[in-house]
């Protein structure tokens, strides 16, 4: 439970229908499953300790003493494990019967909610012997023990403020307004659903569906346990069809008719970090809720859950070819609209046969494509220097002819050594001074020639370099519209690939492949032998991890020790702990002492979840301190 992180269980026992003491015996082993494994949750299904499909035996007096009789040996099993219990029982009260979710954790039952939408219709004939329970919650006693009965019950862990249970019953989920709405807007962070849910041709997909949609819609962990094997087959059959789910994410889901315990790590700071930064989920109604607290041992969860390592990239090949063009698209609409607004003819664009120059091209080459313009129009100024490499001259020289821009050489050595001569720096002094003036000549030029043309300079810097604070101040940092400055740099890779794979001309698909193999430069230095000798991510780390943490920083705002754990998980084997650590100080330092480029970007458009614009997402002061975050990272 450190970090945020709470493994819960969906459990679906298999019951014999009627036999309360059997189905009791069937959830205890459950529990203590659960709790070799670490949950601190379990769900059962809807009317477990005494099967779903009694029918009309719910209305006698010996299965109701069962029901209670089981109620009593899972709360005595309770008071020696750590583990908060969800099950399923039909109670009498005010002489009335009602279907409830019992919560029980060490010998306490904290509360007993009552299922509120009791279908009557097709396969379900529930109001034959159950009623709505009372919303505004009432003390009852039960097993000599005074506990609130109602559907308006928060339960509440005190020592892990971000855990808030609340408990809906099946029927409640698939009405237009469900309980768990009023539940999540008074704090629950946690849905619990106790389900006895009939299979069907296709149900499973429309079930999934409104389990991930209902955790997304609430922003919260929804746990869903489902009835399976074992209930009457007498006209229904009962897939046992669990799922765990995380703000519209399926964490886990068991197969259909085979009656599993699934588990899941619902991570809670996640949510709440969700639901600080969205100002339009509004907390309400919590007046009308009676909260119960109780406390549990806080462990650390030994996390199985997988974390991407690529939170930028999307896993699945299909989805990430609709993204990349979805991305491009963007790009290209932004850069679009800004030439029809200022009626520029052109654009001019610094070109070195690296990625993000590329990417820029491409993107310019679409919005023009995108306005029938010529793609002569467009200026691609490559300006060789000192660190300029035959490989990245040659690939950027052929991309512009590919793909039919105006090719413009500058060669920028004379004026850079004039200028070293007017400040008077020794050229063999390879310093910053000496790498940044020739990335200010370069957009000193870029500029002129728009100046020339009527033009728009469009700048080739992603969001990562910006992150880093890897640009030169008024040099690469600046344009006139940057249309990479909200793309990350291990989506860049993507999106050239992407490019590279539907491009038709074999030219262009061959440059486009060797641009992406040709290592991360800025070619500031002088090459060895021919070869690139400063490469960026032997200076500032791989931009995989700095991509991984710049997510979790702006996405979740969560902490460093927690995002190190998470980097430790998602990239094991592949970067030793102290390696990850190393770079995640380099990055807290960098994204704070940097901030002040950030704070005059040009435009540019957002194209996904996180972005770095002083105009948007990111409002941070320039001199903000990196202490609290460096205190952080010291107890690792």
């Amino acid at each position: 439970m450190n970090d945020g992180f709470i493994r819960v269980a969906a459990a679906t026992p298999k019951i014999r229908v009627a036999d309360c003491e059997y189905n009791a015996g069937q959830m205890a082993r459950c529990i203590r499953d659960a709790c070799r494994e670490g949950a601190k949750l379990i769900v059962f299904p809807e009317l477990c300790v005494t099967g779903y499909t009694c029918g009309d035996l719910f209305l006698q007096s010996s299965l109701l003493q069962g029901a209670i009789n089981g109620l009593q040996e899972i709360v005595k099993l309770s008071m020696n494990e750590d583990i908060l219990i969800v099950a399923g029982l039909p109670m009498v009260f005010f002489h009335k019967l009602y279907n409830v979710g019992a919560v029980i954790q060490k010998g306490r039952i904290l509360g007993l909610v009552p299922k509120e939408n009791i279908p009557n219709y097709s396969e379900f004939y529930e109001a034959r012997h159950f009623n709505p329970g009372p919303v505004k919650p009432v003390k009852v006693r039960v097993l000599d023990q005074d506990t609130w009965f109602g559907s308006k019950l928060l339960f509440s862990c005190v020592n892990m403020p971000d855990f808030v249970l609340a408990l809906e019953i099946c029927e409640d989920l698939w009405v237009p307004a469900p309980p768990s709405i009023g539940h999540a807007c008074a704090g629950a962070t946690v849905i619990a659903n106790l389900s006895a849910s009939d299979e069907v041709t296709g149900k499973d997909m429309y079930r999934r569906a409104l389990v991930s949609g209902q955790s997304a819609r609430l922003v919260c962990g929804y746990v869903y346990a489902d009835a399976g094997d074992g209930e009457s087959s007498t006209d229904l059959v009962f897939g046992g069809h669990n799922l765990i789910a995380e703000n519209g994410v399926i964490l886990k889901e068991s197969g259909r008719f085979e009656n599993q315990i699934i588990y899941g790590d619902v991570d809670l700071e996640k949510l709440a970090a969700e639901r600080r930064r969205m100002t339009t989920f509004m907390p309400w109604g919590q007046e009308d809720y009676i909260s119960v607290d109780f406390e549990m041992g806080i462990v650390r969860t030994q996390l199985d859950r997988f974390i991407d390592p690529a939170p930028f990239v999307p896993s699945d090949m299909a989805q990430r070819e609709k993204r990349c063009e979805e991305i491009l698209k963007i790009q290209a609409l932004g850069l679009k609209k800004r030439l029809e607004h200022t009626g520029s003819p052109c654009c001019v664009v610094g070109i070195s046969g690296g990625l993000d120059s590329t990417l820029a091209l491409l993107v310019i080459v679409r919005a023009f494509d995108m306005l029938g313009l010529d793609r002569k129009n467009i200026i691609a100024v490559t300006m060789p220097c000192f660190g300029t490499t035959d490989r990245t001259y040659n690939n950027a020289c052929s991309l512009v002819t590919a793909l039919g821009a105006t090719l413009k050489e500058v060669d920028i050595k004379a004026a850079v050594r004039t200028h070293f001569e007017d400040i008077g720096h020794d050229e063999s002094v390879h310093d910053v001074t000496y790498e940044n003036c020739q990335a200010r000549e370069r957009t000193q030029v870029l500029m002129d020639i728009a100046n020339q043309k009527n033009g728009l300079v469009v700048g080739t810097g992603d969001m990562s370099e910006l992150a880093l604070g890897w640009a030169t101040y008024n040099g690469d940092h600046m344009s006139m519209y940057g249309v990479n400055a909200s793309v990350p740099k291990t989506l860049v890779r993507h999106l050239v690939r992407y490019y590279a794979d539907t491009a038709t001309d074999a030219t262009l698909k061959e440059t486009l492949l060797d641009v992406l193999d040709t290592p991360v430069s800025p070619e500031l230095i002088p090459p060895k032998d021919g070869q690139i000798s400063q490469k960026t991510e032997d200076l500032v780390g791989p931009y995989q991890l700095h991509d991984f943490y710049l997510y979790y920083v702006m996405r979740f705002g969560f902490r460093p020790s927690k995002i190190y754990r998470m980097a430790c998980l998602a990239f094991e084997g592949v970067y030793d702990p102290e390696i990850i650590l190393k770079w995640l100080k380099k990055f807290y330092w960098r994204f704070f002492s940097q901030q002040f480029k950030r704070s005059c970007l040009p435009d540019g458009p957002k194209v996904g979840s996180v972005a770095l614009s002083p105009r948007g997402d990111w409002r941070m002061p320039s001199d903000a301190s990196v202490a609290l975050w460096q205190k952080d990272l010291e107890k690792l």
